[in-house]
C-alpha cells in the first residue's frame, strides 16, 4: 500500500514538474494570440512571461504593441520605454515608443524617438517618412521636406512621400515643386493628390 502512495505522489509530482510553464512559453503563447488578434489574451501571457522573467525585453517590447492595437498608447509608451532600458541599441522600440508619442501629439518627444532610431537604423524609410509628419504638424515644413526627401531617396515611388511633401513645399511657399510632386503622387497612385492640382495648379501637366 505504501509503495503505491508513493508511486502515486511521484507520478502527480511529474506531472506537476512538467506542466509548469515557463516564460518562454508564456511569451509563444502570446504571439499566438496576438497573430489571432486576441491582444488582451496576448497581453495576459505577456504578463506571466515578465513575472518569471523581469527582464524578458521581447515580452515588454511585444506586450507594448498588443497595448498600442488596443489605443492604451500611454500603456504601449511605459512597455517601449522598460525595453530601450534594457536594451538601448533595439532601433524597434525606440521606433515604436516614438510612433506611440505621435499618436498622443506628442510630437517633439516623439521626433527625439525617431533620431535615436535612425542613429541605431540609419536606412529605415518608414522612420524618415513618420519624422516628416511630426515635424510637418510642428510647421517645420523645411524639415519636413528634407526627411520627405530622404524617404523619397530609399522609396522613390511612394505616392504619400510625393503628396506630403508637395503640401509641406506648397504651405512653405513653393507652389511649382508642390505642384510637380502632387502629380508625381498621383502618377503614383494617391488619388486625392490630383484634388490639390486641379485646386491649387493651372494643369496637371
Amino acid at each position: 500500500m505504501k509503495n503505491l502512495l508513493f508511486s502515486i505522489i511521484l507520478i502527480l509530482n511529474t506531472v506537476s514538474l512538467y506542466s509548469q510553464k515557463t516564460a518562454e512559453d508564456y511569451y509563444k503563447s502570446g504571439i499566438e494570440k496576438y497573430d489571432q488578434g486576441d491582444y488582451k489574451g496576448a497581453i495576459k501571457d505577456y504578463y506571466k512571461a515578465i513575472e518569471l522573467n523581469p527582464e524578458y525585453v521581447e515580452a515588454y517590447y511585444s506586450r507594448g504593441v498588443s497595448r498600442f492595437y488596443l489605443v492604451d498608447y500611454k500603456g504601449a509608451i511605459n512597455d517601449y520605454s522598460k525595453a530601450i532600458e534594457l536594451n538601448p541599441d533595439d532601433a524597434e522600440s525606440w521606433y515604436s515608443r516614438g510612433v506611440a508619442k505621435d499618436h498622443l501629439k506628442k510630437y517633439k518627444e516623439a521626433i527625439e524617438d525617431y533620431n535615436k532610431t535612425i542613429e541605431l537604423k540609419p536606412y529605415d524609410s518608414d522612420t524618415y517618412y513618420n519624422r516628416a509628419v511630426a515635424k510637418n504638424s510642428l510647421k517645420d515644413y523645411k524639415g519636413a521636406i528634407q526627411d520627405y526627401d530622404l524617404t523619397i531617396e530609399l522609396r522613390p515611388d511612394d505616392a504619400w512621400a510625393h503628396n506630403n511633401r508637395g503640401t509641406a513645399k506648397y504651405l512653405s511657399g513653393d507652389k511649382d515643386g508642390a505642384c510637380e510632386d502632387w502629380n508625381k503622387a498621383g502618377d503614383f497612385g494617391h488619388e486625392k493628390a490630383y484634388d490639390n492640382v486641379k485646386k491649387y495648379c493651372k494643369s496637371r501637366e
